[in-house]
């Protein structure tokens, strides 16, 4: 199937599932539209009892999508800047200290706490994980997916706005610690212990997070010098595009953190340029073409993420273990928002229930899955991981996704 084709087979499908949604479900866009995608690669497994040639096809044909390509060399750069464009810097910034403190110390520590209880859940299972698999599994699953978090907490107006944006602040940032400890094990599991040192995973950090941060800010600083010096919505709503497109593709030539790299750019730019760079007009026209970018990507990706289903292979021994990760990694998360809130208290500006709030409210999304299968086929094991990621994510989305409000209300009653 060719590029054009595929390409507008998913749009066809992104936009009949938020048609049915909106009409009839009536759910948050990404939830809604992940339930629909979902409901139709189950029943498009059932048919398969009944058309199994056809539905060889079907599945052939997903198989051919990338997922991690797509989100990571297409998708990301463009739902990132996006996102972090809409974001309030100036309320970001009050939040800084707790949003770093989480982003960082919260993924190393959540890493540990999964990947070691997985190992102990495989040998209590007799699946024989090995130990670093297991931590690689922690270090993919454990930043929360800004795309997920930003569709879905917009509507939550009541949510107090220092909780709001540790939560927002906290997805953004986290993904790029997330992804150099999940390379740095990458490496362990592929090649052994070798080569992947202290002094190796902290020039990886330094390289990828830290070259990210600076190369965005770069970035954002010269497109907001851009956007000055003329007054055509239409020339500066293309800059924009062009400075993420452009900017994502040479830091990944730079080998520098290019989410990173998007998101500091994207709160630069949102902040600064609105201010003294952009006219009422250019302004109302960027947040608008910015708005639907994010709106269609986000359903493209809650469509591949349902559709997915009809590649990922649930064995029967896959199902206990599953459940037993969901579990697991929501424990985990609270301890590693927890801990560190604790230790920090005085110098935080959160509440004694905001990290219950922080753990159901930390979302898993695209991110995770892609990471997953991401992993080469050669590595044991690849198709557990793979199918526990997807368990994962799937609760998360949906069934954390859905009640949060309740939980907001429970938590927060003055908000009402």
């Amino acid at each position: 199937m060719d590029l054009f084709t595929l390409i507008t087979l998913l749009i066809v499908a992104a936009a009949l599932f938020a048609y049915f949604n909106t009409r009839l479900l009536k759910l948050p866009d990404a939830i809604g539209i992940m339930v629909v995608s979902l409901g139709f690669s189950l029943t498009l497994v059932g048919l398969a009892w009944v058309q199994p040639t056809w539905f060889a096809v079907v599945r052939h044909t997903v198989q051919g999508i990338k997922f991690d390509k797509v989100l990571f060399d297409v998708m990301l750069s463009l739902l990132l800047f996006a996102g972090a464009f809409h974001t309030d810097a100036a309320k970001l910034n009050v939040e800084r200290r707790s949003v770093m403190l989480f982003a960082v110390v919260g993924v190393l520590l959540s890493t540990g706490l999964i990947g070691t209880g997985l190992y102990y859940l495989g040998g209590w299972l007799e699946l024989g994980l090995p130990y670093p698999l297991c931590l690689l599994f922690g270090a993919l699953i454990s930043p929360t997916d800004p795309i997920a978090v930003l569709g879905i907490l917009a509507r939550f107006k009541q949510l107090p706005d220092n909780v709001k944006m540790n939560i927002v602040g906290e997805s953004l940032f986290n993904d790029g610690v997330g992804v150099v400890v999940f390379a740095s094990l990458y490496r362990l599991v592929l090649g052994g212990s070798e080569g992947v040192g202290a002094g190796s995973i902290a020039w990886l950090f330094v390289e990828e997070a830290g070259g990210g941060v600076l190369f965005g800010l770069a970035l954002g600083y010269g497109l907001y010098r851009l956007l000055r010096t003329i007054n055509h919505y239409q020339t500066e709503v293309i800059l924009t595009l062009a400075a993420v497109m452009g900017g994502y593709l040479l830091a990944q030539r730079l080998h520098v953190s290019g989410p990173l790299a998007m998101v500091v750019a994207g709160l630069l730019v949102g902040d600064r340029a609105r201010e003294d760079a952009m006219s009422h007009q250019t302004e109302e026209y960027v947040d608008k073409f910015w708005e639907l970018i994010d709106v269609i990507l986000n359903a493209l990706l809650f469509v591949l993420i349902g559709v997915e289903l009809l590649v990922i292979k649930f064995e029967q021994a896959y199902w206990l273990i599953s459940v037993l990760a969901v579990v697991l990694v929501l424990a985990a998360r609270y301890v590693a928002v927890w801990l560190p809130y604790r230790l920090a208290r005085r110098w935080l500006s959160l509440d004694d229930k905001a990290p219950l709030m922080m753990t159901w409210g930390g979302l898993r999304g695209g991110i995770s899955v892609a990471l997953a299968l991401s992993i080469s086929d050669a590595v044991p094991h690849k198709g557990l991981i793979v199918a526990i990621t997807y368990a994962v994510v799937v609760f998360s989305v949906i069934g954390q996704g859905l009640t949060l409000e309740k939980l907001i209300r429970r938590l927060y009653p003055a908000g009402k």
